[in-house]
């Protein structure tokens, strides 16, 4: 028996990390046919685009540690430590901590630290139980990395995490990959939008990636997504006009994309880092403390050398 940990998105692939630094024997399992979750990266007609998270910012000295490596092998870059902020005011700046991307998308530095891990993609998790147990099948623990609605249909009412993962609400967004003919913004890095029945961030994501693209990623409000549930597709003209409003633009997209994101961050914080049952059965992510991308990381990673800890001494 072995570790499995069900998801491989950041918080997933650092929990296995630390398992496998520790000795212990880890599977990473994941429906999707590349890691990532959140952090998600795709090509579009050429070139990869960032859909999911916008960017991350770090506070924690060793998450810090993990940046370095990412910037000296030329894979995480700082990006902005200003924001635009669009709202019924206007225009105005918002100073900030520095936010870093990813030259090659930010999938790629979940994709870097995958690397060895034994990650099987296109396995679709269907129950855990008490045992704790995987498709029927025992395991020594199991972590699931995901948002909590995510858990709660694979988790076997029984199990003493299932009380964990229900009633908090969570946001839903459509982002929206729009590509122009040129470059009609300026200073635009990304911009947070106040107050707008559509909008709630644009992000420039041929600045963050370094290649000067025209190409935009616009996430919708929660109650735009929620009205698209099941047609994201349809919230595209109105993002477009939104954005050629905020930011008068004259030409229209050559070509556009839309993702829905059922679960993109939860209503409410957590204080605690992670979850650890004494069944055997762990959660993590970034809805285990507040819904960053560092969150992510750390929530992973305190819960792999707890999990290690309690596998080495019991």
């Amino acid at each position: 028996m072995s570790v499995v940990v069900v998801g491989a998105g950041l918080a997933g692939i650092a929990c296995a990390v630390e398992l496998r630094a520790a000795g212990v024997g880890v599977r990473v399992l994941d429906r999707a046919d590349r890691v990532g979750g959140r952090m998600a990266s795709k090509e579009m007609e050429g070139r990869e685009v960032d859909y999911g998270a916008a960017y991350f910012t770090m506070r924690d000295p060793e998450f810090a540690e993990v940046v370095g490596r990412w910037r000296t092998a030329g894979l995480a870059r700082p990006w902005t430590s200003e924001l635009a902020v669009l709202g019924p005011g206007g225009r105005r700046r918002s100073p900030g901590p520095m936010r870093w991307a990813a030259s090659h998308g930010l999938r790629s530095l979940v994709a870097e630290l995958a690397a060895g891990l034994d990650v099987e993609l296109g396995h679709e998790v269907r129950h855990v139980g008490p045992g704790p147990v995987v498709d029927g099948r025992p395991a020594d623990a199991v972590v699931l990395a995901m948002p909590d609605p995510q858990a709660a249909r694979l988790l076997d009412p029984s199990s003493c995490a299932a009380a964990a993962v229900t009633g908090r609400t969570w946001r839903p967004v459509v982002a929206v990959t729009a590509r122009y003919p040129l470059r009609e913004w300026t200073e635009l890095p990304a911009a947070f939008v106040n107050d707008h029945p559509v909008l709630s961030l644009i992000a420039d994501d041929g600045d963050r990636r370094g290649d000067g693209a025209p190409v935009l990623v616009a996430h919708t409000t929660s109650a735009v997504a929620r009205r698209h549930d099941e047609d994201p597709d349809a919230a595209v003209p109105e993002v477009v006009e939104a954005m050629q409003d905020l930011l008068d633009l004259q030409h229209a997209p050559e070509w556009t994309n839309a993702h829905r994101w059922r679960f993109a961050a939860p209503e409410s914080d957590r204080d605690e880092p992670f979850l650890l049952t004494d069944d055997g059965i762990g959660l993590a992510g970034d809805g285990w403390g507040s819904a960053r991308i560092e969150t992510a990381w750390r929530s992973g990673t305190l819960l792999g050398r707890e999990v290690a800890r309690r596998r080495l001494t019991g």
